[in-house]
């Protein structure tokens, strides 16, 4: 394994030939667009969540009616040329939904994933660095995976109330020890490595060596549970909407647009397959786009 021994963009490699050593300097290989073409999952998920976000960020542009007015007079239209993905229960227009229901889901899990991994790498490296941090940190992490990740997200709720930063807020405190966990996992075998114990031999403060020796380090596999703890982060918004812990009512949400149609589905099958096929596409999307960065970061499976 190699370290980056301060050289800004470089690898040091060791080759040896009979007695004699000799170093030699490679630099990493440019990611250009033909490497990039040979990894499917990045191209396909990378393009999904292009979409997603492109229609979120354009949602007044494209979107036909408000997505919280409510008409009885349209109450179960079927999919037709005006409503392109029908009207719910209370004549609200579904494609409209829909499309504002991608910007709760990307926001909370982009901001989610965020500062997940903000401190879920602070505490994860303090407590892999410090033993006496550790031995206390990681009872009270254990503690907290113990529980089922949305029950614990829906007893925060329950305490904070309804809303969207409180969402954020929960869904931070559930993905957090995972993140914990591994960082610490990365960190503990990094110590050992002879560039990291070369840092601390010349004396160099602790917070210089976590941060210019140990953390160029780790983050490869880093993005790769950023990704995956934003498709988690959309996935259990979803459930706590759809089970009324989530944002509140007034505000789009596939999760609780799949609870209101929840009793419709021979009625109105749209009003569930909608909703449900945008948050199927964006964890797919997401998942891909995970598997992807993992094959192309991992220099095991890229030598391959």
């Amino acid at each position: 394994m190699s370290g980056r021994y301060a050289l800004k963009g470089e690898e040091a490699a060791t080759s040896l030939s009979g007695d004699a050593g000799t170093i030699v300097a490679m630099r990493p290989r440019p990611r250009s667009w033909s490497t990039l073409r040979k990894h499917k999952g990045i191209l396909a998920g990378g393009s999904i969540l292009a979409v997603l976000v492109a229609a979120a960020l354009l949602a007044p542009l494209i979107v036909t009616n408000d997505p919280r007015l409510i008409s009885a007079y349209t109450h179960l239209r079927a999919p037709n040329a005006y409503y392109f993905f029908g009207t719910d229960s209370q004549g609200r227009d579904v494609y409209s939904r829909v499309i504002y229901g991608a910007r709760l889901s990307l926001f909370v899990g982009c901001f989610t994933s965020v500062t997940t991994l903000i401190f879920g790498t602070l505490i994860g490296m303090v407590t892999s660095y410090y033993r006496r941090a550790d031995a206390i940190i990681m009872r009270v992490i254990d503690g907290m995976m113990a529980f089922p990740g949305i029950i614990l997200a829906i007893g925060i709720m329950a305490v904070r109330g309804p809303s969207v930063a409180n969402v954020i807020v929960a869904l931070t405190i559930v993905g957090t020890p995972r993140v914990v966990r591994l960082v610490r996992s990365l960190v503990l075998g990094l110590r050992e490595i002879p560039f990291v114990e070369a840092a601390v031999a010349s004396g160099n403060p602790d917070v210089r060596i976590m941060w210019r020796h140990i953390l160029p380090n780790i983050l490869a596999p880093l993005i790769v549970q950023a990704s995956i703890t934003f498709a988690d982060a959309i996935l259990a918004e979803a459930t706590l909407s759809f089970l009324g812990a989530g944002a509140p009512p007034e505000i789009p949400s596939w999760g609780s647009m799949l609870a209101d149609s929840k009793n419709l589905l021979q009625q109105a099958p749209w009003t569930m397959f909608f909703p449900g096929a945008a948050l199927a596409l964006a964890i797919f999307g997401l998942n891909l786009l995970g598997d992807g960065l993992r094959d192309l970061l991992d220099p095991r499976l890229r030598e391959r």
